[in-house]
């Protein structure tokens, strides 16, 4: 039986409730809902093939690539860790989450472009500020930054995974400056300054015109009501948390194939979709041991509502580097920091497209599911094209 799937519950629920809510959904949401109900199907083209040794015919149907699709994101995630497995250096590396309050998540969804953005800012601020502080590693540090806006339970729940090389170079670029063994930077100093910073922010983008409140929260668009409505975000404590060392730069490789290149589940992560609505497992962390791992079960119709809440402006990078391992710079510091720890350049990989596929020297594109041989396209067929009539414009002249 085949598994479960996220565009599975597109499909057959998806054309009734984009009806039944007509005008309740963004251009981008109704994008990410057409191109995972036509992932891998004939609506999107694909090739006919045949196996070069037992001969066996195969269709495959074209992927969507949509950064939402669940589906078409393990390709994707595995090209970017090999890009990145260049740049992993011989040191600890830490695990830092930096998580916006409740109530700034509930007008990010109505700002996601400008509050997310801020949350990577800032928190890339912090790290790099404090530990640029001789009273705490005194060093130039590089983070990679992952944003992710969703809950366990797919709820929207805005915070970023930074995952952090274990020290830096010095002002002057002179020496590697290790942090302290099983430590990083003090979580206290890091939520206390991420708070400030970003309440800052946040009102002088108030002050500029640049927020936009619906509902229940259009009252905040008054500068008083909505002074008074960051009073009591400045008292209380912002989690920012700090996991223990990775046990290698290999492990850190691993444990980002699991957070770059997804939104909001896994397939792996669906059981079933019956009379009851779609049931998938989620993780309590309110809770340890066994009982946090649980089931929960929601109306077709509210798991999607879900799923969509977390589609992310078109254009918008939710993988942000910083530091040591800004675009900019990142041979350069990189480079600097494997000289002063002796560590020797990595040989970079073969060139793929100088190898001979008649000497077996690259995996094919395809290959046959019953004895692994590669598989021939013998022919390719286009998506197919809708008749379209011509613009308003043009049948009024």
């Amino acid at each position: 039986m085949p598994h479960l799937e996220v565009a599975d519950i597109f499909r057959a629920h998806g054309p009734a409730w984009r009806e039944a809510e007509r005008g309740h959904f963004g251009l981008g949401q109704l994008k990410v809902m057409s191109a995972i109900e036509q992932c891998r199907s004939a609506a999107l083209g694909g090739h006919s093939l045949r196996c070069s040794a037992c001969a066996e015919p195969q269709i495959a149907y074209n992927s969507c690539r949509n950064r939402h699709c669940p589906k078409c994101q393990s390709s994707a995630a595995q090209r970017w860790l090999e890009a990145r497995r260049a740049d992993l250096l011989p040191v600890p590396y830490y695990h830092v989450v930096f998580t916006l309050p409740a109530p700034i998540s509930a007008i990010a969804y109505t700002n996601k472009e400008i509050i997310y953005g801020l949350l990577f800012d800032i928190a890339a601020e912090t790290l790099r500020t404090i530990a640029a502080d001789p009273k705490h590693l005194g060093a130039r540090i590089g983070t990679t930054l992952v944003l992710h806006t969703w809950g366990s339970a797919l709820t929207h729940h805005p915070h970023v995974h930074g995952i952090v090389p274990g020290g830096g170079l010095a002002a002057d670029a002179d020496r590697w400056v290790p942090c302290k063994p099983g430590f990083f930077l003090s979580v206290r100093v890091l939520s206390r300054f991420f708070r400030r910073r970003f309440l800052e922010e946040l009102q002088h983008l108030h002050r500029d015109g640049q927020l936009q409140f619906f509902g229940d929260h259009i009252d905040l668009a008054d500068a008083d009501v909505f002074a008074d409505w960051l009073m009591p975000l400045r008292q209380c404590a912002w989690v920012v948390y700090a996991k223990r060392p990775f046990a290698g730069p290999e492990q850190v490789l691993s444990y980002l194939s699991r957070y770059t290149h997804r939104v909001a589940i896994s397939n792996s992560r669906l059981i079933a979709h019956d009379e009851r609505g779609v049931t998938f497992r989620w993780k309590d962390y309110r809770e340890h041991g066994r009982t946090r791992y649980k089931m929960m079960s929601l109306q077709s119709e509210e798991f999607m509502r879900r799923f969509l809440l977390h589609v992310l402006p078109s254009g918008f990078h939710r993988i942000r580097h910083y530091g040591l391992l800004a675009n900019a710079n990142r041979k350069h510091d990189i480079a600097a920091a494997r000289e002063l720890l002796h560590q020797p350049a990595p040989t970079p990989p073969p060139d793929s497209s100088d190898s001979n596929p008649d000497h077996g020297h690259t995996r094919p594109t395809f290959v046959c599911r019953h004895c692994g041989a590669p598989m021939l396209v013998i022919e390719t067929f286009t998506r197919a094209q809708h008749i379209r009539g011509p613009p308003a414009s043009v049948l009024s002249r």
